[in-house]
């Protein structure tokens, strides 16, 4: 074997090791206002043991999933916490929170949880840069939901936010995943659809209060409502990241989504740091 092969070999081999170097822990919650322990996936990077502080982005998974969803469907997650240098934290949301506190049912509490309870519990668990210049969120579908929901309704605590494939509006589905259970139907209602739909949050917002990335596929059933958000933003000069490419509502292409909202991430929080 020349030396070549044998410096190549090795340099796969370290190459591999660092891709693997993240470390994914499921973690137990408590959430008071539920009275509920509630698991969360935290993803750390290689340097973790070695670094002092880090920003971190919540990661939060769609409708009928789970807090393991990212970690199981996204293999590339590993790679990018350790190229990012960034902690990753993927909540459950139940099934079908939409991550709201929820005016029908009052055992869905998760827009305080998230936004209050799991960024708290984070931050005195784990090595976290604690203010919001070092904090955001996004997620997938009613994740997308309820990132862009939670970041306008808690601009104290996120500093930037994304939506992939979100249901950034939610009155054109009344009668899907659940929602009629949390709000109680759009028909008996109405006030709290069109208060708690992310697109008619946007008085919420001053040009520059957050940093938006907004990623949507033209084959989805989100498409249109997504194109909706981003004309509203343009009209109120709300600055964003707007991205659409040819897919569907599916993992392929939450997992290439994904790449680029965490590169938006980094790129909020270097900007941070030097101002």
């Amino acid at each position: 074997m020349t030396a070549f092969r044998i410096l190549l070999i090795s340099s796969l081999l370290v190459f591999t090791n660092l891709a693997q170097a993240a470390k994914i822990d499921t973690v137990s919650t408590y959430s008071p206002s539920m009275k509920k322990t509630i698991k969360a996936v935290v993803m750390t990077p290689d340097s973790y043991t070695i670094g002092s502080e880090f920003p971190v982005v919540y990661l939060l998974h769609g409708y009928s999933g789970n807090y393991s969803d990212w970690a199981k469907k996204a293999p590339n997650l590993g790679q990018a916490v350790d190229a990012h240098q960034l902690i990753i934290v993927c909540p459950d949301g139940n099934f079908g929170s939409w991550y709201f506190d929820s005016p029908a049912d009052p055992s869905f509490k998760y827009e305080t949880y998230v936004a209050n309870e799991l960024v708290a519990w984070v931050d005195s668990h784990y090595k976290t840069i604690k203010n919001r210049q070092a904090r955001a969120i996004t997620g997938l579908s009613m994740g997308g939901h309820g990132a862009l929901y939670l970041a306008f309704r808690h601009q104290d605590v996120f500093g930037a936010a994304g939506s992939m494939s979100g249901g950034v509006d939610i009155r054109p589905f009344p009668n899907n995943w659940d929602m009629a259970k949390r709000l109680g139907t759009y028909a008996q209602f109405p006030e709290r659809w069109e208060q708690n739909t992310v697109i008619n949050l946007l008085h919420l917002l001053t040009p520059g209060s957050l940093s938006l990335i907004i990623d949507c596929g033209t084959d989805d059933f989100f498409f249109r409502v997504n194109n909706n958000l981003h004309d509203k933003l343009l009209e109120r000069n709300i600055a964003h990241d707007y991205t659409t490419r040819p897919g569907a509502h599916n993992w392929n292409y939450w997992t290439n989504a994904v790449t680029y909202q965490l590169l938006f991430m980094r790129q909020f929080f270097d900007k941070q740091k030097r101002e």
